[in-house]
């Protein structure tokens, strides 16, 4: 009888895995990023930010408005003599100014609005490379669990094919009832690792659901990728020159040097003095030459740059190309501690996966098969059984979180990279 129930519950959890499966949408690891990217209101908000950047690109190529004056003088009344004709000798004066800007103003502030857009640029790349790492880690951690959830329904329905020998053997009178029951009693554990496993999947898909800001149900999401490792890693160097060609912080720092040399440059600029040119017209009658009633002038107006040079500026530009120079030089040690870092954890966990793959996995396997041909023989104890049911479980568990560990440092190395290497 509980046979009987114990094979319907095992129908029922691979009939609702089933169907689950046939519901799903499986993602692979470039439609997930793609979608990441086009979704994710983070790399949304930071794509307007270069938006606005190119628009300041606009308003720092801009010339100085014109400005357009006009001036009504001659006014004329003698209330003494009792005459009231005030507009009777007005005459007009229409003008217009310009500001000349020198030392090329204008295109010293292009130039540094266009640098400060590539700037915002680099910066926008590596806010989305640290987004990415965690959309790569929550991605590895799905399939973590879904590599754990199968070893765990494995491990059940083994057990259930073990339990279904030993009850045969119970009932034959070749096991004690005793032992028997302490293996039945042992289906707990492998039942709590297949909950367990279950609870893991899900958390593991909601929270790559949240980055990737869908409200997709969870028993209609999944995704799809080799879970697997690479037996060789690349020389430290190759890694370390592609970083410092590829990482978009670095990039930023050395892009911010320049920006920070062109404003010096357009801070001394600023300090020259520009002057401003105008012209006007007249219509009134000239006492002198009756023939002149339309006359013309001009006028050129100089700032005495006596006081205000723009030293302050001058000498705020001038430390920041310092100041860049020096953040760039940290920007670069960061790159290298970064892949060091990821080099050292790659290749700690190839050293470890090696023998799991080339002999572990294999080993666990043979010594639990001979001693459970052993124990059903008579030939080994109940406690040599499950200990070596224990060991092939925990050496299987093992192997999938060192995978696990694997890529998640490929991860990182791809991170410290600044592209996908690994």
């Amino acid at each position: 009888m509980w046979h009987g129930r114990r094979v319907s519950r095992l129908f029922v959890i691979t009939a609702s895995l089933a169907a689950q499966t046939f519901a799903q949408k499986a993602f692979t690891w470039q439609e997930l990023k793609t979608k990441f990217e086009a979704a994710n209101p983070t790399l949304k908000a930071a794509q307007d930010n270069i938006a606005e950047s190119r628009a300041d690109e606009v308003t720092a190529y801009l010339r100085p408005n014109p400005d357009v004056g006009f001036t009504l003088d001659g006014f004329q009344a003698n209330p003494n003599q009792g005459v009231w004709q005030p507009l009777s000798g007005v005459f007009e004066v229409p003008s217009i100014s310009y500001l000349h800007e020198r030392r090329h103003k204008r295109e010293l502030r292009l130039q540094s609005a266009r640098e400060t857009t590539d700037v915002t640029i680099s910066q926008y790349d590596d806010q989305e490379r640290g987004l990415m790492f965690n959309l790569r880690n929550a991605f590895v951690q799905v399939l973590q669990a879904k590599a754990v959830l199968q070893n765990a329904t494995e491990n059940l329905q083994y057990w259930d094919h073990e339990l279904s020998v030993n009850r045969d053997r119970w009932r034959a009178g070749d096991e004690a009832e005793v032992d028997y029951d302490r293996l039945v009693l042992q289906r707990v554990q492998f039942e709590s690792d297949y909950q367990t496993a279950l609870i893991n999947l899900r958390t593991a898909k909601i929270s790559l659901l949240q980055l990737l800001n869908d409200r997709t149900p969870i028993e209609q999401f999944d995704v799809t990728g080799p879970f697997e490792f690479l037996n060789e890693l690349k020389p430290l160097e190759s890694f370390r020159t592609l970083a410092l060609e590829k990482r978009p912080d670095l990039k930023a720092a050395v892009q911010s040097v320049e920006l920070a040399k062109t404003n010096y440059r357009l801070a001394v600029a600023n300090g020259s003095t520009d002057p401003t040119f105008s012209v006007w017209f007249t219509h009134n009658a000239s006492i002198s030459n009756p023939f002149a009633n339309n006359t013309m002038g001009g006028s050129v107006n100089i700032p005495l740059r006596i006081f205000d040079r723009n030293q302050g500026e001058k000498e705020r530009t001038r430390i920041d190309i310092r100041r860049n120079e020096r953040l760039k030089d940290a920007a670069q040690a960061q790159v290298f501690n970064d892949v060091d870092s990821a080099y050292v954890t790659l290749e700690s966990t190839l050293n470890l996966l090696r023998p799991y793959k080339e002999q572990y996995l294999a080993i666990s396997k043979a010594v639990r098969d001979r001693v459970t041909f052993a124990y059903q023989h008579g030939g080994a104890s109940l406690l040599d059984y499950l200990d070596a049911e224990k060991a092939f479980r925990d050496t299987q568990l093992a192997y999938i979180n060192l995978v696990g560990s694997y890529l998640v440092a490929a991860a990182q190395m791809n991170m410290a990279v600044g592209e996908e290497v690994l």
